[in-house]
């Protein structure tokens, strides 16, 4: 491995503290590396052989999940002079000193020193709380500069939500480092990303996108009608719509549904839909619907509703006498098995988004 890191361009102060942290090394000939807070590495030194844990925080940059959770227990956070924490073997993590990096009264990072020897003495504390207290001051500038990114991210994605807008894409483009075309899905499911309401979260697409709720990539100033695909889908999934992957893509002749104008009446696809939702009951409605949409096999569909067939076979009689229609005949099946399922979905959505 190098001897130091090799920093991207980054605020001011940055080559100096990363200075610091060679000089450090050096002094105590022992491997120092700082990391934010959210266990991201932004300084490192390496003096001779590392544990696993270094390895994988420089490679992976990030600090383990698991190494983060042992962290946490040694309650570092209120730390003013250096700790030594013991070695963990079974994360592959040596003793260490740490230093908590602190401006005034905020945890901004920690300063690690790998000491399985325990070689460092007291008199090298006042060089190691040093060095923590110039990375201080960068991390604390780069918080604020994250910080003013987050609000205008946040107003920006609050344009979009409204509605299309290329200005508002192109300037979040700008802002996230992004290209001028990126592509946007938006997801139930996958953490990161940009957090919006409903528990959804938008995602940049890369080169080969993941299957998400609202289907395949579209360009970043349709991301309104992104999330619009996912809330749909969500909402055909509880109206009872199979769909594997759950994803816009998959909606199939759910699309029919979903896009119907919201003033074409369910009888105008078939009456007996209106006619059976209409019953006090929705035992009759549900067994229509499990009977088409297993396409009128009789037995899957008491299999399915637990019922004994001839419970099943009373109960498409009395639907016949209601509406007029037998599901076993192919006959007008299609009309009635859409007319259902839009019953469902406006159910959905009327249950889900009542003010809408």
């Amino acid at each position: 491995m190098p001897t130091t890191s090799e920093p991207q361009p980054e605020p001011d102060g940055h080559e100096d503290v990363q200075r610091g942290v060679d000089r450090l090394a050096a002094r105590l000939d022992l491997s120092v590396l700082v990391e934010d807070r959210r266990g991201r590495p932004v300084w490192w030194s390496t003096r001779g052989p590392v544990d696993g844990t270094r390895v994988r925080t420089i490679l992976n940059r990030r600090v383990d999940t698991d190494v983060a959770r042992a962290v946490r227990t040694f309650d570092l956070a209120h730390a003013v002079a250096p700790v030594r924490t013991p070695g963990i073997p079974e994360l592959e993590m040596w003793a260490r000193w740490c230093m908590p990096v602190h401006l005034g009264d905020e945890l901004l990072g920690l300063l690690w020193v790998l000491d399985p020897e325990d070689r460092v003495a007291p008199q090298d504390f006042p060089a190691i709380v040093g060095c923590a207290e110039q990375a201080a001051g960068v991390l604390a500038r780069a918080e604020v500069s994250r910080r003013d990114v987050a609000l205008q991210r946040d107003q920006l994605l609050r344009v979009l939500l409204r509605g299309r807008d290329p200005e508002a894409a192109a300037e979040l483009a700008r802002l996230e480092r992004l290209a001028p075309d990126a592509r946007v899905q938006v997801d139930a499911v996958r953490r990161g990303g940009w957090a919006l309401a409903d528990g959804f979260r938008a995602h940049v697409a890369g080169p080969r996108p993941h299957p998400a709720t609202s289907g395949a990539p579209l360009p970043l100033a349709d991301l309104a009608e992104a999330v619009r695909r996912a809330r749909v889908t969500l909402d055909v999934v509880r109206a009872g719509g199979l769909l594997d992957p759950v994803s816009w893509d998959a909606l199939g002749a759910w699309r029919l549904v979903v896009e119907a104008p919201d003033d074409l009446p369910v009888a105008a696809l078939h009456p007996a839909a209106e006619t059976l939702a209409a019953l006090p009951r929705p035992d009759l409605m549900s067994t229509a619907r499990t009977v088409l949409d297993l396409g009128g096999d009789v037995a899957a569909a008491a299999e399915q509703a637990h019922l004994h067939r001839t419970t099943l076979y009373h109960r498409l009689d009395r639907i016949e006498q209601l509406t007029g229609v037998d599901l076993r005949l192919g006959r007008n099946r299609t009309d009635l098995q859409l007319a259902l399922w839009l019953v469902a979905y406006r159910n959905s959505r009327a249950e889900e988004h009542p003010s809408s």
